[in-house]
């Protein structure tokens, strides 16, 4: 799957300086690059038990719905407070230069449903303990939380380790 990082486009000083930003607008536009990471996403949860798939907002969207399905389940949008229109659930993280929430419909989950998070990337790994936190709270498990990148530098596994996570590409710088 290294062959995919061909299609990602690095950003240097973007969004601001000293950070180098992995541009996945560039694999987006490509067929065969959107394909074979929609495939390394899904296929390391073929065969397992899946009833939903939640995406991440925004760039979670892109890829949780055809993950969703690959897998023959449901997909669940998590969104910024005050986008969903029903009876929401939330769940508040740590950003390095502040705080953010998000939601989930509250019937979006049901008890011991198997839960697939999916997002475009793991920094730091407090997005997707939320979700993790959000999902758990309506009594679904996780089987699963998949990345189609990791930034293996900024150590976000650590901080979601009491789960089985998937990374597609891993950058170390």
């Amino acid at each position: 799957m290294e062959g995919l990082k061909r299609y990602i486009r690095e950003v240097p000083d973007w969004p601001k300086p000293g950070i180098l930003f992995y541009d996945i607008t560039t694999l987006l536009k490509d067929p065969v690059g959107l394909h074979h990471a929609v495939d390394a996403l899904a296929n390391h949860y073929v065969g397992r038990l899946v009833d939903r798939v939640v995406g991440i907002e925004a760039r979670g969207f892109i890829f949780a719905p055809m993950v969703a399905y690959r897998l023959n389940a449901g997909f669940v949008p998590v969104r910024k407070p005050h986008k969903l229109p029903a009876e929401t659930v939330s769940a508040s993280y740590s950003l390095e230069y502040g705080n953010d929430a998000l939601e989930m419909h509250r019937d979006a989950i049901a008890p011991g449903q198997e839960v697939l998070i999916i997002d475009d990337l793991l920094a730091t790994g407090g997005t997707a303990v939320a979700v993790a936190q959000l999902v758990e709270s309506l009594g679904g498990h996780i089987a699963g939380i998949g990345f189609l990148i990791e930034l293996e530098f900024l150590k976000g596994r650590e901080k979601v380790s009491g789960y089985e996570v998937h990374s597609v590409l891993k950058y170390d710088k």
